[in-house]
């Protein structure tokens, strides 16, 4: 009996000891904190040649996996292949002088380790701005099939652009309070990406965001927090705050109806009595990702949801033409 328990304690010992290693390999970054934001630029650059007018998408990307993204399916390569193709074709057509993305992968096992913004910059934006919410060697979603889980998955929001950028802030944004440990470890961070352009001398500053999306008193804090951090800018520079909100404009409740009764803030693509929807792409039922700008110094030119775009993301981007005043 004594060297049954013996045999036990030291299998239970060792089992305790192998889920401690696997939780801090699983659990811990691939790249230093100090990458988590930086800025590239193409050497040798020769700027459009744009009087007035400039053009902004908001775009959620979801790293390109289509209608499958928050499915435990595991997608071919093919799939991001030809959802990347789509992405880049309509980016052509449609020109954009800014493009803002979130969920889209930098290095992950799940879209077969191509960098997105890197693939999508190649067809002229020359400055890129990055920031990672998500490094993990291990991501234990979705749930089934666990083989799904292994291998690294660095993640997060971008500017692309044709003129320079510059001052990239990246801000966390508050966590869903009383959250299980394990979530919090391998749980995305939400963040406010800021960052200026340059549009022919004038700085005008972006805030890039992806608000919560299952929890709503967190959601509500995120967006009092960007609202701040909006309302910090908006005075001193021309300001657009643009992004996936995860807040939709038909719930009278939602947090969003906050940002559009303020008063000099313009919303792109919007019309309150014919709605644009943005989500799903296969079948839009609600709004959720905007672009907001402030009138005083932004002139709206027009915008359009990009239904062309289809199904490369479950999202629809959304897109704005303006003038500086």
């Amino acid at each position: 009996m004594k060297k049954t328990l013996k045999y036990l304690f030291r299998f239970l010992l060792l089992v305790i000891v192998a889920f401690v290693v696997f939780f801090f390999w699983a659990s811990s970054p691939t790249l230093d904190e100090t990458e988590y934001a930086k800025l590239t630029e193409v050497e040798e650059i020769k700027l459009p040649e744009n009087d007035s007018i400039f053009s902004i998408v908001t775009y959620n990307i979801g790293y390109l996996s289509g209608m499958t993204n928050n499915l435990a399916v595991e997608s071919p390569k093919e799939l991001f292949d030809t959802n990347l193709a789509k992405v880049v074709s309509e980016t052509k057509k449609v020109n954009p002088d800014i493009m803002a993305f979130q969920e889209i992968d930098f290095d992950a096992s799940r879209s077969y380790h191509v960098n997105q913004q890197e693939e999508i910059s190649k067809i002229g934006f020359n400055y890129g701005a990055e920031t990672i919410n998500w490094d993990e060697h291990y991501l234990p979603f979705p749930y089934w099939p666990i083989s799904m889980h292994y291998g690294k998955v660095v993640s997060g929001q971008s500017i692309v652009s044709k003129y320079p950028l510059k001052d990239q802030k990246r801000i966390v944004l508050e966590r869903v309070a009383n959250e299980p440990f394990y979530r919090g470890v391998f749980y995305l961070e939400r963040l406010a990406q800021v960052v200026k352009v340059v549009l022919n001398g004038s700085e005008v500053v972006l805030i890039n965001i992806h608000l919560e999306a299952f929890d709503k008193a967190t959601r509500i804090k995120q967006f009092n927090e960007v609202l701040e951090l909006f309302n910090r800018y908006k005075n001193r520079y021309p300001t657009i705050l643009l992004g996936d909100f995860n807040s939709s404009a038909t719930d009278e409740s939602a947090i969003i109806q906050k940002i559009f009764s303020m008063k000099n803030v313009g919303n792109a693509a919007f019309d309150v009595v014919n709605i644009e929807n943005t989500f799903n792409s296969k079948d839009p039922y609600e709004r959720i990702d905007y672009i907001f700008y402030t009138e005083n110094s932004i002139e709206y030119v027009s915008g359009k949801v990009l239904n062309d775009f289809e199904q490369a993301s479950d999202h629809l981007p959304v897109f704005m033409k303006f003038k500086l005043k």
